[in-house]
């Protein structure tokens, strides 16, 4: 009897699914990140490389760049049933939580909810407005995509830029407030190698830089063992590490400002400076 009134119960969910999908707009579909809010179907939708708006707080806004997926849900049953802006900003923020995110700003004044999370190597933000119209429980779904800064360069010119300027930025990615250099990166330190082990003469300062996040002491701290895993990296590729020193700058020497996520990617980096 239990097992039959399951089976029941599971066909009546997966009918309004199937009903609420076949009234979405044509070509429109539900992130893969989420699963839609019950009764709710997709008025409209799109996806292209944009430039955002985030809400961060009262009369705060963030502009970044990224893969932009914009959805319309319409609540499709009478507007008493309708759940409110709340509860759908709950649900969300309770899958993002659980993927190890949070939220960062909630007005129910506004009626807009930013939430952000980490997601394969990228910056997931989140964005939530009570689009409302005409009826309850309608909203609007906002997930911007910033990849992780990469760098892809030859050993040629790494060479051709420190003698030109003496100097070069990489964009080495660390694990998150460690000094562990991620995979993805190894070929840029590969390419640093190569271009030392070619031209056995030249002798480097390798320099952490972090952005302001954290104190100047702990940033200074960090930047200089991302130098020095850096540096140990090389050796362990066959420089001789008679021809390296390395040294961190913590947050002493921005490039730019650190007012946005974009100007503190950029403070977050290794230079190979040519001695």
């Amino acid at each position: 009897m239990k097992k039959l009134l399951f089976l029941f119960i599971f066909a009546i969910c997966c009918t309004v699914l199937s009903s609420a999908q076949e009234n979405d707009a044509p070509g429109c579909k539900d992130s893969p990140m989420f699963n839609r809010m019950p009764n709710t179907a997709i008025g409209e939708c799109s996806s292209n490389y944009d430039e955002q708006e985030i809400p961060m707080g009262p009369e705060r806004k963030d502009k970044k760049e990224g893969t932009r997926t914009h959805i319309q849900y319409n609540y499709e049953l009478e507007e008493a049933t309708a759940p409110s802006f709340l509860q759908i900003v709950k649900n969300f923020e309770n899958a993002i939580v659980k993927a190890g995110g949070k939220r960062i700003y909630f007005s129910g004044h506004e009626g807009v909810a930013t939430l952000f999370t980490r997601s394969a190597g990228k910056d997931v933000w989140v964005v939530l407005y009570d689009f409302g119209g005409t009826k309850k429980g309608n909203f609007e779904l906002d997930i911007l995509e910033m990849e992780e800064m990469k760098q892809d360069i030859q050993a040629s010119e790494l060479l051709e830029a420190i003698n030109k300027n003496g100097s070069i930025a990489l964009y080495i990615n660390f694990e998150t407030g460690k000094s562990d250099i991620k995979s993805e990166s190894q070929n840029t330190v590969n390419q640093v190698a190569d271009m030392l082990l070619f031209n056995k003469e030249m002798k480097v300062s390798i320099e952490g830089h972090t952005d302001n996040v954290g104190t100047p002491a702990s940033n200074k701290t960090l930047s200089e063992n991302r130098a020095k895993a850096v540096m140990n990296a090389l050796i362990l590729r066959g420089v001789d590490k008679s021809r390296l020193s390395a040294k961190g700058w913590g947050q002493e020497k921005p490039i730019t400002d650190n007012k946005t996520d974009e100007g503190k990617a950029k403070n977050r980096r290794v230079e190979i400076v040519k001695l």
